[in-house]
């Protein structure tokens, strides 16, 4: 039987990163998207092939139709199966309150946040629905506990991003079920990546972590192992499901 193939988007640093080498860990071949930081998405794909397993790094702007298209068709070139979807790529603006924001900053944080996620699963569901002739698979979303808590004072634009995110796997879920693909969603809460350099607070990592009930901040390896057991057959019956990895949020 041929490896399966995971596209995980956003996958040179942080969570993505984390989810792409314990995904080559567990079998798969992995996709490995990345925006602008090739150095990055390089350094995992060479991990990866230094612990014996196989991924390949590919550029596109998720939030950009044709480039969404292009990863794909790229993809379709190279293997010819995919079987797994992680929506990870996401970003973060400066803190700020509301009355603050500008309609620019809604646009980049809505386009790469929720349109990605779109564009990214459309294309997944193209080629994984029984409905057009595939084999079924899994998607799994990456939230944020942010969703849950608003983002008051800081980035409400982030939170409602993805509190979209949330609605989406519940509706894609329910809309793909009896086509083989199983769609869930993880909403991590404050975890020790670079994206908190955005933010303009890089000190909040650590401050805002010990308030959690575990009384610390998480790891990305910890969100990615939710990740890649609700990939995994282990989690055959769980669909529509939204699961907190947020130390007690």
């Amino acid at each position: 039987m041929a490896e399966k193939v995971v596209l995980i988007t956003g996958a040179g640093r942080g969570i993505g990163a984390a989810c792409a080498l314990l995904a080559a860990q567990q079998g798969y071949v992995v996709c490995v998207n990345y925006h602008s930081k090739h150095e990055a998405a390089a350094a995992v794909c060479d991990a990866i092939a230094q612990e014996g397993g196989d991924a390949f790094a590919i550029q596109a702007d998720v939030s950009d139709e044709a480039e969404v298209e292009r990863m794909f068709a790229a993809i379709d070139s190279r293997f010819d199966r995919l079987d797994a979807l992680v929506n990870n790529a996401g970003i973060l603006a400066p803190q700020m309150r509301v009355e603050q924001m500008t309609a620019a900053r809604l646009q980049r944080v809505f386009a790469t946040n929720v349109t990605g996620s779109f564009l990214c699963a459309r294309e997944a569901v193209k080629r994984m629905s029984t409905r057009h002739g595939g084999k079924g698979g899994a998607i799994v979303n990456v939230s944020s506990i942010a969703a849950k808590l608003g983002g008051p004072g800081e980035y409400v634009d982030y939170a409602a991003s993805k509190g979209a995110i949330d609605t989406f796997t519940i509706g894609l879920s329910k809309e793909l079920g009896a086509e083989g693909i199983r769609v869930n969603a993880v909403r991590p809460g404050i975890i020790r990546t670079g994206i908190h350099q955005a933010s303009g607070d890089p000190a909040r990592v650590e401050r805002i972590g010990a308030t959690a009930p575990l009384g610390r901040p998480g790891d990305p390896e910890e969100v990615a192992r939710a990740i890649l057991w609700l990939l995994s057959d282990e989690a055959s019956y769980l669909s529509g499901a939204i699961v907190d990895v947020s130390g007690g949020r």
